[in-house]
């Protein structure tokens, strides 16, 4: 599951078990990506706090947009097939493909090709990041607290996405049965599934 020992369901205590016990009853399950902030539930508090803010402010398809480039520039299979699952509901599987192996849709925009260039960028290297990437999706029609929020998309994966793959988290084996096999082929872009 993880390079490091995580407290186990059965010995959690306070916050530890507080926390598994929520994202059991939210998700169904209790996720690996849980189980790796064990040693630090107040970290992942935080997270969720921080990531909260950030959803609050954007459309949830641009959000998942963001995210999903952002995963997919990182190699972060956990977070790819996360995201790539919520945006499977919103538009066409076949388009969450697209995103992931970098093709053109007729279904995104220029927009939604522009959050996807810019969420990249960050993603691999911020420096690399622009006055015209900006000024694009100014042009597309983009206020700047909007662009900002694309950036705080992808900075905060960033955050989320490698204390994931550091610790040697594997996506959840739930995750065979919740996406169809194509795409969830095309979203494990990094580590494997776990096994069952």
């Amino acid at each position: 599951m993880a390079f490091i020992d995580t407290i186990p369901a059965d010995a959690a205590a306070g916050d530890v078990a507080a926390m598994y016990e929520a994202d059991r009853a939210a998700l169904g399950f209790l996720p690996n990506f849980t189980r790796a902030y064990s040693h630090r539930p107040g970290v992942y508090a935080a997270w969720r706090g921080l990531n909260g803010s950030i959803k609050a402010n954007m459309d949830e398809r641009r959000y998942e947009i963001a995210t999903l480039a952002a995963a997919r520039r990182l190699r972060s299979s956990y977070c790819s097939l996360a995201h790539g699952r919520v945006l499977a509901r919103l538009i066409p599987a076949s388009v969450v493909q697209d995103i992931v192996l970098g093709r053109p849709s007729d279904d995104l925009d220029e927009v939604d090709m522009a959050v996807i260039d810019l969420a990249d960028r960050v993603a691999a290297d911020a420096t690399t990041v622009t006055q015209a990437d900006i000024d694009r999706l100014r042009g597309l029609g983009l206020a700047d607290a909007e662009i900002l929020d694309v950036v705080l998309a992808a900075a905060a994966r960033c955050f989320f996405s490698k204390v994931l793959d550091a610790v040697g988290c594997e996506p959840d084996a739930d995750f065979n049965d919740l996406i169809e096999p194509g795409l969830r082929a095309a979203l494990t872009v990094g580590r494997p599934i776990a096994n069952a």
